[in-house]
């Protein structure tokens, strides 16, 4: 299926083409709250509610805490750390740039640049005026959001390293009594179960019904055609009741609900009022509250902004490939002046660390097309820009509704959570590209057991890659660091590889390796694809295979078998995927169709490589044809970072900036899309555990837990 309009895809969906969500383009009219519904299930919009999804405490700013210290440490993680860390450089020759770091700031007896005294007084007024390469932020920051921000610059505990990161107050695991049975297709059936019903008794098809556990862990289900839902086999306790994402319903939220097997639970809902559009006689949609923007996925925020194409589509290619979501750029509003020094920081972006240039906002593109970049969003996310009444996405629909999806909170927040693996015995691995810890899930209890890696002296903390071995060995990129990171989970012991200090290897990154059934490790660096053997502490290269066209590729993938590798277009963009025969050692290269520049992915049973694709499409390389194929979902708005096969030939990929994660009958060219609890299906690695009935497909998103995906068909 090729790319559509969103209104084409509405009405195909609509007429039941495809699994998709459907619904009502705008809701109906506001009903009458049932006269038996207490205001704390429903109503209005309850501040309880919004304590508890997260895309509002995201958006907050209230991850760590609500106000003071905790509050201000979470504003410097997103709008001060990119400019203001102890690995900031000056130039591209490594000279330091120690002023830019604000740990001792409340030691200086000045200001930098101003000569001002340093107090809370001129601290304020500088983050609020900003200066020649500082954007201001009195449009985007309120003054308690000052007050938070400055008493944490003063507090003593300034600046985020990635050492320690802040604990989450939601990860409360450890202390419950809290174990669920191994999930088995049996056991997903039998819990909690009702109808969820509007005001007038209209059954309601594609709602999310969440029950929380007092661990945290949180389990979801979907409304099929008639409005009935059912959980699986719960542990007996004391719940939280909730609709994640009502939308164009108030809250509805239930406190210390016992559950006890097959307890029956019906739910009614309160439908918002609608506001008349701004454009359209007659047209009408809900109401442009920040109740309901935080309920938005990003590609929903941007569906919703006016804008050329055009302008849409430089805010892809500039800011859409993963770093972060459209939700962290869109929640700001900055002047025009302030935009130019964001976009300009942001696409000078060299990692770790991170080099303070002074040039134009034209590393990307050209300048003509950076300029138009900055001029729409100073005006759709300028200081005085407000939204249309908003349209939203259609719910999940029949296929879509056969799912159960369970989140995991991480015992710690701010850390760039980026991978998954699972090992033999069930347990789930992350990564966290920000900080020192990683860690092992354990899905049974929701508890999970920290490991942090040995520090780096002068290297940002933080990994990337994780993957576990045959042996249950766990592998670990450390990036900034520059190694190759060994976990032996039996003794807690890491070993942290450099490369050979002879080799001609200089500084890989080690980013997204694959792990060959022999136990040699592959990447690319330096114009080749390098094989390594991790053995007495060093990482030593192999062999190596010269690259034609691209210096190196986003991902490295080798067949279950062994005998081939694969490559798809490097992080810089690029437009080939590249095929090695380890046993000849014979390199192929294919150019890919259009902008697909093909991310990351993997093997499947037939011994074909997937990709998710940046430009919107996922992509196979047929290994014994030699040829590329295309899928394209028909949604419009998706972006891939990666796509994994299962082992009955279906292929899963998170939108990236949307809400749903796909999957992919490639035999009949069919999509199903499970809409996500929150406004999110960040998905940089997906690990797939085949072992289970159904499949389980897990991933860590960004904002940080743990999700797991169980399809019911």
């Amino acid at each position: 299926m090729r790319r559509q309009s969103v209104f084409a895809v509405w009405i195909a969906l609509g007429l039941g083409v495809v699994h998709f969500a459907a619904g009502p383009l705008a809701p109906p009219a506001e009903a009458q709250t049932p006269a038996n519904q207490s205001p704390a299930a429903a109503g209005k919009d309850n501040p309880a509610y919004y304590d508890l999804q997260r895309s509002t405490q995201i958006d907050r700013y209230q991850v760590v805490a609500k106000s003071g210290v905790g509050r201000g440490e979470n504003f410097y993680y997103y709008k001060c750390w990119m400019c203001h860390n102890e690995y900031t450089i000056e130039s591209e020759h490594g000279d330091k740039a120690p002023f830019l770091h604000l740990k001792d700031l409340y030691k200086r007896t000045k200001l930098i640049g101003g000569g001002q005294p340093v107090n809370d007084e001129t601290v304020t007024e500088k983050i609020k005026n900003g200066g020649p390469g500082m954007p201001s932020f009195r449009t985007t920051m309120s003054d308690a959001d000052l007050q938070d921000l400055v008493s944490y610059l003063r507090s003593g505990k300034c600046c985020l390293n990635g050492e320690d990161p802040p604990v989450n107050p939601w990860y409360k695991a450890p202390g419950q009594n809290w174990t669920m049975n191994t999930p088995t297709r049996g056991s997903l059936k039998g819990g909690p179960r009702g109808v969820v019903r509007d005001g007038n008794g209209m059954a309601l098809e594609g709602m999310m019904v969440q029950l929380i556990a007092p661990s945290g862990v949180r389990t979801t289900v979907y409304t099929n055609e008639d409005g009935n839902y059912e959980f699986p086999q719960l542990p007996a306790a004391q719940y939280t009741l909730r609709i994640p994402r009502p939308l164009e319903f108030f809250p509805y939220q239930r406190d210390s609900v016992q559950i006890q097997g097959a307890t029956k639970l019906d739910i009614v809902l309160e439908r918002r009022p609608e506001v008349e559009g701004h454009v359209l006689v007659g047209d009408s949609g809900l109401a442009p509250v920040p109740e309901i923007i935080t309920q938005l996925s990003g590609t929903e925020l941007v569906f919703n902004l006016s804008g050329t194409g055009q302008e849409k589509e430089l805010l892809h290619r500039a800011c859409g490939s993963g770093c972060h979501s459209y939700q962290q750029i869109l929640r700001n509003r900055y002047d025009e002046r302030s935009w130019r020094l964001i976009l300009a920081r942001m696409m000078l972006y060299q990692g770790a660390p991170i080099i303070n240039r002074s040039k134009g906002v034209s590393t990307r593109g050209n300048p003509e097309q950076a300029e138009i970049l900055v001029k729409w969003l100073a005006r759709v996310r300028g200081p005085d820009s407000n939204y249309a009444p908003l349209r939203v996405f259609p719910r999940p629909r029949r296929a879509a509704t056969r799912a159960i999806v369970t989140e995991y909170e991480l015992p710690r927040v701010l850390m760039s959570a980026h991978d998954v693996s699972g090992d033999s015995k069930g347990n789930i691995w992350f990564s966290s590209h920000k900080s020192a810890y990683v860690g092992q899930l354990d899905p049974r209890t929701g508890i999970i057991k920290e490991y942090k890696v040995p520090l780096t002296p002068g290297a940002m903390p933080g990994t990337h890659r994780v993957a576990v071995d045959k042996n249950d060995i766990v592998w670990f990129s450390e990036n900034w660091a520059h190694k190759l990171t060994r976990l032996d989970p039996r003794t807690g012991q890491f070993t942290q590889m450099p490369i050979e200090a002879d080799s001609p290897i200089n500084n890989p990154g080690l980013g997204n390796f694959g792990v060959h059934p022999d136990g040699t490790i592959w990447d690319t660096d330096h114009n080749s694809v390098v094989r390594y053997l991790p053995e007495n502490g060093v990482a030593k290269v192999v062999n190596q295979y010269p690259l034609s066209k691209e210096p190196s590729t986003y991902d490295n993938l080798i067949s279950d078998d062994g005998n081939f590798w694969v490559g798809g277009a490097p992080a810089s963009g690029g437009q080939t995927m590249k095929l090695l025969d380890i046993r000849t050692g014979k390199l192929e290269t294919f150019e890919l169709p259009r902008n697909m520049s093909a991310a990351r992915g993997g093997f499947d049973r037939n011994g074909n490589a997937w990709f998710g694709g940046r430009g919107g499409s996922i992509v196979q390389l047929d290994t014994k044809q030699r040829k590329i194929h295309e899928f394209w979902p028909p949604v419009v708005t998706a972006e891939f970072y990666e796509a994994m096969p299962d082992n009955k030939g279906d292929v899963w990929a998170g939108e990236l900036h949307g809400a749903g994660f796909l999957r992919l009958n490639p035999r009949t060219d069919q999509w199903v899309e499970y809409g996500m609890p929150e406004p999110f299906a960040h998905d940089r690695r997906t690990w797939i555990d085949n072992s289970t009935d159904p499949i389980s497909v897990w991933y860590v998103d960004y904002q940080g837990y743990i999700v797991r995906i169980q399809p019911l068909d």
